[in-house]
């Protein structure tokens, strides 16, 4: 009797242990503007859920992703390392029959792991990494999926072709629908919602990857509408493209509190990589730059880390975070062992955002893009920025924010040191094993003009 009295108590303290386990919902947006969001002090577009999302949590003033444009960016976050240290470097060219074009399949991803420690795992939203069926999200890890899989889709009004990829089908778990919503970023919202409130008493990971406000900007007329003093088309548009991106996001985190998870997710909030050029809507103040170049409005971008029942609410940290940092985190957190076979570049976040770390979160980040055309590292304040075959460039970014002077010639031994720490790094990494396809290098040569 006293040893099955033992066991029950074992089992309801192994049970409390798994529902003390966050669960963990990463909201990508995609080509957002660092101003385009209240949290940064922006005021064009009202984004009242993002803005309350960040008093929850975490704002992360110095937060980066591990690349300036799409795909890469995506691989190194569900890798939770550099992409370039398996080839990962371009955009992919959406081909269904072409397994060399996208993440590699040697690559084991987050969802994987999270599943071997008994988390239910879901994708919604965009995928843009392979498009064969062996790299699609319901074989690498994700049970649960709804989206579609190229670089970027209508938002209303398509007509299904299979061969176009901002028309291709949608699809659920694997298989195409008929699905057209009435606007596709409404409807992942909704879509994440019900993700959430499924109960089936498992922890569960959630990566909703929206592509708001990506271009094409197609609002629904009434929330354009509301943006009718802006006299630039492009630009109206692409706020209220943000707008309804932050009402889904409003619906997603509704769903949390509704059904009693919010003090037990854990939220990641940040854009795949800066915001286009003003000319495609995006406003980057006080950044220099803008997606597809490694100055700061090309790699800084909107950051939050929500955890309430961890993290105090309203708070900011200042030390520099990474996209790289989320796989790291949310396998610690998790409870799952980190990989030996393939160590990960970023670090577990929750302690530093805590205040509880021991030391500053004082280690290097580096930039690759092109196969070797460009690079940046920062360290500290310092940045060094190497633009083909052009002199290093040095900022102070604590004082420089805009990248307006070049510090380089003053400060010799600075650029020095990270030039010697960025070719280390560069040494540790491979070829791009696929180039972007035409469509793209047109797009990120105008967005560098």
């Amino acid at each position: 009797m006293r040893f099955a009295l033992f066991l029950t108590l074992l089992a309801t303290a192994l049970g409390g242990a798994e529902s003390r386990r966050p669960n963990i919902l990463v909201i990508v947006s995609d080509d957002h503007g660092y101003a385009d969001v209240g949290f940064n002090g922006g005021k064009a577009v009202p984004t009242p859920h993002l803005d309350a999302l960040a008093a929850s949590g975490v704002r992360c003033t110095n937060g980066y992703v591990s690349h300036p444009f799409c795909s890469p960016t995506r691989a190194g976050l569900l890798t939770g390392r550099y992409q370039q240290r398996f080839g990962h470097e371009n955009n992919p060219a959406h081909d269904p029959k072409n397994p060399a074009l996208g993440l590699p399949l040697s690559e084991k991803l987050l969802p994987q792991y999270l599943q071997e420690a008994g988390y239910r795992t879901g994708w919604i939203g965009k995928w843009h990494l392979g498009a064969t069926p062996a790299q699609a999200p319901w074989n690498r890890g994700f049970e649960q999926t709804y989206g579609f899989i190229g670089g970027g889709h209508m938002f209303s009004g398509w007509a299904i072709n299979e061969q176009k990829e901002y028309n291709v089908p949608l699809t659920r778990n694997g298989k195409p629908t008929a699905d057209i919503p009435t606007h596709l970023t409404e409807a992942l919202g909704r879509e994440a919602a019900n993700f959430i409130q499924k109960e089936d008493g498992k922890p569960w990971m959630l990566y909703l990857a929206f592509n708001a406000p990506h271009t094409p900007h197609q609002p629904t007329a009434e929330r354009e509408q509301k943006f009718a003093g802006i006299t630039d088309p492009v630009r109206r548009k692409c706020l209220a493209q943000i707008s309804l991106l932050d009402d889904a996001i409003g619906t997603v985190t509704q769903a949390l509190a509704a059904s009693g998870q919010t003090q037990d997710t854990l939220v990641f909030f940040f854009s795949d990589n800066g915001g286009t050029p003003a000319t495609l809507g995006a406003d980057n103040t006080p950044l220099r730059g803008n997606k597809g170049l490694l100055y700061e409005g090309g790699i800084r971008v909107p950051f939050v880390v929500s955890w309430p029942a961890q993290l105090k609410p309203g708070s900011t940290y200042a030390e520099s975070v990474s996209s790289l940092d989320v796989a790291t985190t949310v396998l610690a957190v998790a409870g799952a062992a980190l990989p030996k076979e393939r160590p990960l570049d970023g670090v577990d976040l929750i302690p530093h955002l805590k205040g509880e770390a021991t030391s500053p979160l004082m280690r290097p980040l580096f930039w690759r893009i092109g196969g070797g055309q460009s690079f940046a590292v920062r360290s500290g304040p310092w940045k060094l920025v190497r633009i083909g075959k052009q002199p290093d460039e040095l900022y102070d970014l604590s004082a420089d924010l805009s990248e307006a002077k070049n510090l380089a010639a003053a400060q010799p031994e600075v650029v020095r040191r990270l030039s010697d720490e960025l070719d280390r790094w560069n040494k540790q990494l491979i070829d791009p094993l696929f180039a972007s396809p035409q469509g793209t290098k047109a797009a990120d040569k105008k967005a560098k003009k």
